[in-house]
């Protein structure tokens, strides 16, 4: 290409202006030369950054005319970065740990969950829990049911669209994951693990539980702790931590809780008030200066000294300790122990710095981490006096650059649905799922509380009609469709990925006209004849992995 003079090419590189930049899809209207299609828009662009290349090889020499296209090229950077950003997702969370000390769930939990809360919905609920009742006679029936605070938060979170993603139990340690529907298809990679730590690795008293997964392509961890008590364990606690990180989740590629893009630490950690008298703690706490406390808190100070803290994020503790208090009440213990209150009750974050391991591996990062973290609210929730702690929870807003943002799977019910007749549901699969002989597809009530809590399903090779290279079709019985009618979804389970992949829009299931028998429950009449249904004993539990 010619050389032009510094004037010139700087005339010349004014042809792609702020303007234009701001208002890149309007070239294509604006333009006689260009067609309406992205590829001529993309030709067109691209001529303008071989001009402006050209532009700068001749003004390099020129420093005036440089700052200038300099700025203005500044100022293109951080319009595109926006227009990028706002692509991003935003993603709410609300975390909650709480040491319940043997008890049974309160009456209510609307304001631990925030249920009335005017902000923006959230996506996903994170619970913690430590000291779950684990009397053998409890413990026991809870392995062959679902535990009392797991009913629980299913009872209160399922009518308002949340089904219980996760969850994983260590004796009294319990960590339950409950998520809107709409965000099924895009969390993938779920695992579960525990970690020992009581009599030297032995016991379960003590330790953590972590699950984690992949949410809109983006790998995330949640480990909820219960670490040792009292005073002088501190360096007890920081080890036991070391060895809750170090663990690995089964499966092949899949990162320690330390290599995700996103861990989230919280539970009983147990982190006491240094150095200070229980006279001058308490005063503190009365007159609301809990700052005079900070310095001393043990978790503070070994995030100063042990380099694998330093990361970890935390609010401010802008709330009373959490520990040690009288039941049903707001007052600190006044037994004869007289335990030093104490901020035992925390949560904290840590985002992989990609510019740190891009250090490490010799490269310069290209674009700036893509999964942010915002905390919103960290707050004590002083009215529950169950346990002799309070309750802890963390509002969360993440923003992620999707790199998952098509389900695997598209579904539908076809036509309409009635119990009259066999009914059909259409599919359509994404190359790059791991499809399987033990894949289904379950009808779900709307309200439904976790994948297991099915209507009935249908395998979608064994009950396959009809397949083109776009879409396939599957069927269910008629004897199998509810008579009672309602409003139901289907999902699609992905036994390879072992979670739902793709999730129907919800839909109404005509009421039936012929009567229904009083003497079967209609949750059985639907499938309680289907030749492989688990209940039956024909071991498709196991087929389904699930």
């Amino acid at each position: 290409m010619a050389s032009l003079s510094s004037e010139d090419a700087f005339q010349h590189c004014q042809g792609l202006s702020l303007a234009d930049l701001e208002s890149a899809p309007s070239l294509r209207s604006r333009s006689a030369s260009l067609s309406s299609t992205g590829s001529s828009g993309r030709l067109q662009l691209r001529h303008r950054v071989a001009q402006l290349m050209a532009c700068v090889e001749d003004i390099s020499s020129d420093d005036e005319i440089h700052e200038e296209v300099s700025r203005t090229l500044d100022e293109a950077f951080l319009i595109w970065g926006k227009k990028l950003k706002d692509k991003w997702q935003e993603f709410r969370l609300h975390l909650v740990t709480w040491n319940v000390g043997t008890a049974s769930p309160p009456p209510d939990v609307t304001s631990l969950l925030q249920l009335n809360s005017l902000g923006p919905t959230t996506d996903m609920y994170v619970i913690g829990l430590q000291e779950v009742n684990s009397k053998i006679t409890n413990f026991l029936s809870d392995l062959a049911f679902d535990d009392p605070w797991s009913i629980f938060f299913m009872t209160v979170l399922s009518p308002l669209g949340y089904i219980k993603l996760s969850s994983v139990r260590m004796q009294g340690l319990l960590l339950l994951i409950f998520v809107k529907h709409v965000h099924l298809p895009f969390i993938r990679h779920i695992h579960t693990n525990y970690t020992r730590t009581g009599l030297y690795g032995y016991w379960g008293n003590k330790g953590g539980v972590s699950v984690r997964l992949s949410l809109f392509g983006h790998t995330i961890c949640f480990v909820n702790c219960h670490l040792p008590a009292h005073m002088e364990n501190t360096e007890q606690r920081l080890d036991d931590f070391e060895k809750i990180l170090e663990m690995q989740f089964e499966g092949e590629n899949i990162p320690s809780p330390l290599d995700h893009e996103l861990l989230f630490w919280f539970g009983d950690l147990n982190f006491r008030i240094a150095d200070y008298g229980i006279h001058f703690v308490r005063e503190s706490i009365n007159n609301k200066r809990f700052s005079l406390l900070w310095e001393k808190d043990q978790l503070n100070m070994a995030k100063k000294k042990e380099a694998f803290l330093r990361e970890f994020k935390e609010g401010p503790l802008q709330f009373k300790p959490t520990y040690k208090f009288d039941l049903d009440s707001e007052v600190y213990d006044t037994s004869e122990k007289k335990r030093k209150p104490a901020w035992t009750d925390r949560i904290l974050w840590k985002v992989k710095n990609l510019s740190e391991v891009a250090s490490k591996e010799g490269e310069f990062p290209e674009e700036e981490n893509p999964v942010s973290v915002t905390l919103n609210n960290y707050v004590s929730h002083m009215s529950y006096g169950i346990s002799d702690h309070k309750p802890v929870t963390g509002t969360f807003k993440l923003e992620m650059k999707p790199l998952v943002s098509d389900p695997l799977v598209v579904l539908n019910p076809e036509g309409d649905w009635s119990a009259e007749h066999d009914v059909l549901i259409r599919y359509s699969a994404a190359p790059e799922l791991p499809s399987s002989a033990w894949d289904w597809i379950g009808l779900f009530q709307v309200t439904f509380r976790h994948v297991k809590d099915y209507i009935t399903y249908a395998w979608v090779e064994d009950d396959e009609i009809s397949f083109s290279r776009d879409s396939k079709q599957v069927y269910m019985s008629a004897s199998e469709i509810p008579k009672m009618g309602g409003e139901f979804l289907l999902c699609y389970f992905s036994n390879n990925l072992q979670s739902i992949v793709g999730i129907s829009e919800p839909f109404q299931i005509q009421c039936s006209q012929t009567p229904i028998e009083k003497d079967v429950p209609e949750e059985e009449s639907s499938w309680l004849y289907k030749p492989d249904n688990p209940g039956s004993g024909g071991g498709s539990e196991n087929r389904k992995g699930i």
